[in-house]
């Protein structure tokens, strides 16, 4: 692709993890910005990703996930955007599959895990749970609501940066937002790596906020919808 590409990674706390990933990002995207905002860490995570070639951004105290994603879109000057967690989860190799999927003509393409590669079962029944109840309220079936690792034109994901959360929650809004203003969304299949070090998501905690999002973005693009009788075939 033609269009200029930056791979933002939010991170707090995260100076243990970055090395292999900066370093295997710069060998296959060599003409690619590279972004960590630095979430208020108390380690040495912007020392790090300066030190192998990244370009930091830095929250004086942390101010969350969606926060630095936000921060993150703010400062990129790609065309095209990829977002992906700093804790090793996602490869960098499935980067590719993503663009191929908005050269297809779609505008956004997100990393859809697969069963066995989840943190545990009960995140991926709480998961399951939230991908059906979205796919109700935008009337598109979506196969994983909460995934971090996605690809979407800078031009078009800005347009919601005033919805996104400061949390965890701002791929359940960015998904839902583009698909109820009718931008096609993609999925591709992956495999979640095991993150280094302790998640900072907290299942009960955070799950209520998913939920909460869901219906708010649901009523905010279509009110009646989540009533209305005429519903796609998306369990299926």
């Amino acid at each position: 692709m033609k269009e200029s590409l930056s791979i933002i990674l939010p991170a707090k706390n995260e100076a243990a993890n970055l090395p292999p990933l900066l370093t295997e990002l710069k060998a296959l995207y060599p003409a690619a910005e590279i972004i960590v905002v630095d979430d208020g860490s108390t380690d040495q995570t912007g020392e790090v990703g300066r030190a192998h070639g990244a370009r930091v951004v830095r929250h004086p105290y942390s101010l969350g996930n969606g926060a630095a994603v936000k921060t993150g879109t703010r400062n990129a000057k790609g065309d095209l955007l990829v977002f992906m967690d700093a804790d090793g989860q996602h490869s960098p190799t499935d980067i590719p599959r993503l663009l191929a999927k908005l050269a297809e003509g779609h505008e956004m393409a997100v990393g859809a895990r697969q069963a066995d590669t989840h943190a545990s079962s009960g995140r991926w029944l709480a998961n399951q749970f939230y991908n059906r109840l979205a796919s109700v309220m935008t009337g598109y079936r979506i196969k994983d609501l909460t995934s971090g690792f996605r690809a979407v034109r800078a031009r078009h994901f800005r347009k919601f940066l005033y919805l996104l959360p400061n949390g965890f929650s701002y791929p359940t809004t960015s998904t839902m937002a583009f698909f109820r203003a009718g931008f096609p969304v993609a999925y591709i299949p992956i495999r979640a790596g095991q993150r280094g070090g302790k998640s900072h998501i907290r299942l009960l905690r955070d799950g209520a906020r998913f939920f909460l999002i869901i219906l708010k973005v649901g009523a905010l693009f279509s009110p009646m919808h989540f009533f209305s009788s005429d519903k796609p075939d998306i369990f299926f």
